[in-house]
């Protein structure tokens, strides 16, 4: 039982390196990376949100989120404005809503390619699957 326990978990872990270097890759075009696509991603989907709110929707600590939004600050894809209290709320700028939306032109290409194997209602499947793995961590 446990190997195939091993395996599966393995099989999963291998489908997501891949296309997170498939993904990785191709965001340069874009003049981003999967990373800073993501947090964009996560801005794009809660403007205003807290350094804290938007490390956890990227799987980062709050340090490592910090770093990264200060680079995509720097780069002029995001605002940071005072908030309630000390709270400091993330926006993107037009120049960071033109990189997200290249950025979902390219990862809708890249895993069309990486599910491709797939029929539409394995993927669909698939994704019921994951949801019901995933159901207790879900927003």
């Amino acid at each position: 039982m446990h190997g195939d326990l091993q395996a599966l978990g393995r099989a999963v872990k291998l489908a997501q390196y891949r296309q997170h270097r498939a993904l990785d890759g191709a965001l340069s075009s874009a003049g981003t990376t999967l990373a800073q696509w993501d947090a964009l991603r996560a801005i794009g989907r809660s403007p205003g949100a807290s350094a804290r709110e938007l490390a956890g929707a990227t799987f980062q600590s709050e340090q490592a989120f910090g770093t990264l939004v200060g680079r995509l600050t720097a780069q002029g894809l995001v605002e940071r404005r005072p908030g309630r209290g000390r709270r400091i709320e993330h926006h993107l700028t037009p120049q960071g809503e033109k990189v997200l939306a290249a950025g979902h032109r390219i990862a809708d290409e890249v895993l069309a390619s990486c599910f491709a194997a797939l029929s539409g209602r394995e993927r669909a499947d698939l994704l019921g699957l994951l949801r019901r793995l995933t159901a207790d961590v879900e927003g």
